[in-house]
């Protein structure tokens, strides 16, 4: 029998074993999780009580070890974090959402395997009490990783509808078809738009949104009208040569963010279209670059830094309660900011 004639507290691994499940499931019935199955619930809370496990973070906590530290941990490249003032603004609001702590706070990159191992071993050794994770995309294993080790984490976002992890998003639905809305009212017609990244959930919820007020609107959506990007400018200008040279009549633009925006002005211009004249363009996130644009750019508000010290106190009433409380989903308004782009 497994823990017979052992030295050393009982491990994770072990009960999973017993139990007859895999390390994932132990950890999210360790953590009063959804997703598992009543009879196995029982048998892994069997073999923890046969075992005598104790939780690391219980351990953690009786033990009276912390190490008083948060880490921000970005998975995107030093050019876009430092391009996009979007990863600014979370620090700022994270920044705000600690202040009043003891807590310090560790930004890292994570651009690959290696650093991402990296990471969860300095996590594994205790010297982190919890994580903030921003920019995930939908095959980004973190979340799980630390959900194994028990590690506290939120997320800026989500990676799928039914997200188990705490997180803290924004109506990008919502704001997609705010942003149509207005379109239509404003008299346009052949409305184009320019996704993010599509193995990002909250860039598919912007395209939802999109194509929702789009059918709601004219019956239909015309695929010929949306482009692909990557929330970088040069991808946002990419994206407008291409629906020019698709579909020439098009009479305005929504880009799923205000760095999109921006390389689409850029082209419109080139291309002799007047802004807004000729084509509205409506952005997202109402960035610092929203008002620097020419001309300065309507877009959707979302509430950036207030998802940063939101994400900040998910995370400091987890560590309150010991890390055992039940997922936090926490989603944010959005707000059409109106300017002379439309």
């Amino acid at each position: 029998m497994v823990g017979r004639g052992r030295v050393g507290p009982p491990t994770l691994e072990e009960v999973a074993a017993l139990a007859g499940v895999g390390r994932g499931t132990v950890s999210r019935v360790v953590n009063n999780a959804p997703g598992v199955k009543e009879a196995t619930r029982l048998l892994v809370q069997q073999a923890i009580a046969e075992l005598g496990y104790v939780p690391n973070r219980a351990a953690r906590a009786l033990a009276g070890s912390r190490a008083d530290a948060v880490a921000l941990v970005i998975p995107e490249s030093a050019r876009r974090f430092f391009a996009e003032p979007f990863f600014s603004d979370i620090v700022h609001g994270v920044g705000a959402g600690l202040a009043d702590t003891e807590m310090q706070l560790l930004l890292t990159l994570v651009r690959g395997d290696k650093e991402r191992q990296r990471f969860v071993q300095y996590a594994r050794a205790g010297r982190v009490d919890g994580v903030l994770l921003v920019s995930v995309h939908d095959s980004e294993p973190l979340p799980d990783l630390l959900a194994e080790l028990e590690v506290p984490t939120v997320l800026s976002g989500r990676r799928r509808s039914d997200e188990p992890v705490s997180y803290v998003d924004s109506d990008n639905v919502g704001g997609a078809r705010a942003a149509v809305r207005h379109l239509v009212a404003t008299g346009r017609r052949a409305i184009a738009t320019i996704a993010g990244p599509l193995d990002m959930y909250g860039a598919q919820c912007r395209l939802r949104g999109y194509r929702e007020e789009m059918r709601a609107a004219f019956g239909a959506v015309d695929p010929a009208l949306t482009a692909q990007g990557d929330f970088t400018e040069e991808s946002g200008g990419r994206a407008t040569a291409e629906l020019l040279a698709r579909c020439p009549r098009l009479d305005a633009i929504f880009a799923a963010s205000d760095v999109m925006a921006a390389g689409a002005l850029h082209v419109l211009r080139a291309a002799g279209r007047r802004v807004p004249q000729d084509v509205a363009v409506v952005g997202f996130d109402d960035s610092p670059i929203a008002q620097h644009t020419d001309p300065r750019l309507t877009t959707v508000r979302q509430p950036v830094e207030e998802m940063g010290r939101a994400m900040a106190q998910v995370l400091l009433e987890a560590l309150q309660e010991g890390g055992a409380a039940s997922w936090r989903h926490v989603i944010l308004r959005t707000e059409l900011v109106e300017r002379a782009s439309t």
